[in-house]
């Protein structure tokens, strides 16, 4: 029978770079500072001018909150490790890591979801949107997408840290759940169960949801006005490159984690599996806040120190 224990420490992949550690560091910096600065921005701007608490920038503030909270839960611990050049991480940490990052794209899914509903509701049924959105509604959907998100994470990490494991070598430059799994000598039946139920209700139903309400924004456009269709393209072109640019990296980290990928150079499987959490809090606010003209505007009003109203 296989001794297991439970481990007091895990070690990640180590990033062997040489003297280029201090350009890695000084990149990834840079990109926090970015993601920090620009996010911040956005959400000030939303939260301190009256003209922009509707609901789609309500459901965009949500989305800029959770591109905060998810490069925190990396980027910071990735730096220390840069630098430092140690790849060793307390197991409490690393089930931290493991809730904040599984927490963060839960969010980032159903979020997205929320947003597409609100643009089905814009351009399908245009005259009743504010009888369907009010205040309570969006402050609603909010808070399921939020306390979804954070109960989900916390009963998979309760179970996943009672496990009993062979092994506490991680092959990735972060905590992961699957990757702490494979690691088990036994008991993982209830989380794989568990796992499943999680991918359909976070991944599965939102891009269904998504796909019906494009589906239906694309059928009132097909017979509406050239300024519905005009109207849908400004709204939905963001939302759209969000949904395909999240689901391409959530797919580059699922088969990482399932398949052996040890024939692929380790700088771009670290790549691979860094995408999906570095990219969309970049992205978010360079496609929403360089594409809407009257976040562009306050933006510029608030850096030059000009009246937001």
């Amino acid at each position: 029978m296989t001794n297991s224990t439970q481990f007091s420490h895990f070690r990640l992949a180590f990033l062997n770079i040489g003297i280029f550690k201090y350009l890695f560091f000084m990149l990834v910096m840079c990109f926090f500072i970015s993601v920090v600065c620009t996010n911040v921005l956005l959400i000030v701007v939303i939260c301190v001018n009256r003209s922009l608490h509707e609901p789609m920038y309500m459901f965009l503030c949500s989305l800029f909150v959770n591109a905060l909270y998810g490069s925190t839960s990396l980027i910071p611990l990735l730096l220390l490790h840069i630098i430092c050049d140690i790849n060793i991480i307390s197991a409490s940490l690393c089930y931290l890591q493991i809730y904040c990052i599984h927490c963060y794209g839960s969010a980032e899914y159903l979020n997205l979801a929320v947003m597409s509903y609100d643009r089905y509701l814009a351009i399908c049924f245009p005259l009743q949107y504010n009888t369907y959105m009010t205040p309570k509604r969006i402050a609603i959907l909010i808070a399921i997408t939020w306390l979804y998100a954070i109960l989900a994470c916390a009963l998979m990490i309760s179970l996943s840290s009672t496990l009993p494991l062979c092994g506490n070598i991680i092959d990735k430059v972060y905590c992961d759940n699957y990757s702490v799994i494979k690691l088990a000598c036994s008991g993982t039946k209830a989380l794989n169960i568990y796992g499943i139920i999680i991918v359909l209700c976070t991944i599965c139903c939102p891009l269904i949801f998504m796909l019906y309400t494009y589906i239906k924004i694309l059928r009132v456009c097909s017979s509406g006005s050239k300024q519905v269709r005009q109207k849908a393209v400004t709204t939905c072109s963001p939302h759209l490159a969000c949904v395909l640019n999240f689901s391409c990296g959530a797919c580059f980290e699922i088969l990482q984690s399932r398949f052996n990928m040890s024939g692929v150079p380790i700088l771009l499987r670290i790549f691979l599996s860094l995408y999906w959490l570095i990219s969309q809090p970049l992205l978010n606010p360079l496609v929403y806040g360089l594409n809407m003209t009257k976040i562009r505007i306050l933006c510029k009003n608030l850096l030059t120190l000009r009246p937001l109203n």
